[in-house]
């Protein structure tokens, strides 16, 4: 995410605490951040640490202080596992006594997150998951997003392939950020065929049979062949998928983006 971004995250966690009401709960200003600093999605979770440090101390000129308060940064560590997420994010609000919080990292993590923030009343500035399904249909007024979505990924990813006489087969996680975004590229999509929806565990490392399934469905189509992928983490199937060299050999490519 660009610094910009990074600042204005941290701009609005600002003007949301700088009402007297917030000051009164506490002498300082207590921010959770839980997020994935360790498991598939670490890479992302550490983005986000970094950019959000970095974005408080540029908003406050490198005081860590809004109006005389210190800000506090709690830092919890949810694995991107939901239900470690979900009891974080509770203990955030009941123990620690935050006055709001931010994350997480993976969007199975933040449906779990969500009920959470509305049983608690107090926001939570959801960044940088993905998932539609956050702002959309499990959405609670409690929740605002500063990052992107599915559906903005999906619309900008179809411009490249949404042509007639274009087949697609999809390559998905097995989990929210996966599925919606699958969901969202369908619904963007109106002039390319989508013929074969395959998804995978998020830690998958064997994609032997996943990929065989897909050019099995692929190979003897005809027009343009696309594998379109949607993947993050750290066991991504890109370099086995150049592995196969599937453009050779069926003339099928590979389209990823985010």
């Amino acid at each position: 995410m660009h610094r910009r971004n990074w600042v204005a995250l941290a701009a609005l966690a600002l003007t949301a605490l700088s009402a007297p009401a917030a000051f009164a709960q506490a002498k300082d200003i207590k921010i959770a951040h839980v997020y994935s600093r360790t498991g598939p999605l670490e890479a992302y979770g550490k983005q986000t640490q970094t950019g959000l440090q970095m974005g408080f101390e540029f908003a406050t000129g490198g005081t860590m202080t809004v109006n005389g308060r210190k800000i506090v940064l709690i830092e919890k560590d949810d694995q991107g596992k939901p239900d470690l997420g979900k009891s974080l994010l509770a203990a955030s609000y009941a123990d620690d006594k935050v006055d709001l919080a931010i994350g997480p990292t993976s969007s199975g993590v933040a449906l779990a997150m969500l009920p959470v923030a509305e049983e608690y009343k107090k926001l939570l500035i959801v960044e940088p998951a993905v998932a539609d399904s956050i702002t959309g249909e499990k959405w609670n007024k409690y929740i605002f997003r500063t990052g992107r979505s599915s559906s903005q990924d999906a619309i900008s990813n179809a411009v490249t392939i949404d042509q007639p006489g274009t087949v697609v087969a999809t390559l998905a996680q097995d989990y929210a950020f996966g599925r919606d975004g699958v969901k969202a590229f369908k619904d963007a999509v109106t002039k390319a065929k989508i013929v074969h929806e395959e998804y995978l565990p998020q830690t998958t490392t064997d994609f032997t049979a996943g990929f065989q399934r897909i050019v099995d469905r692929l190979k003897d189509q005809p027009g343009r062949k696309v594998i379109f992928v949607i993947w993050a983490g750290a066991t991504p199937p890109f370099a086995k998928l150049a592995d196969m060299d599937l453009k050779k050999r069926f003339n099928i490519e590979v389209a990823t983006g985010g």
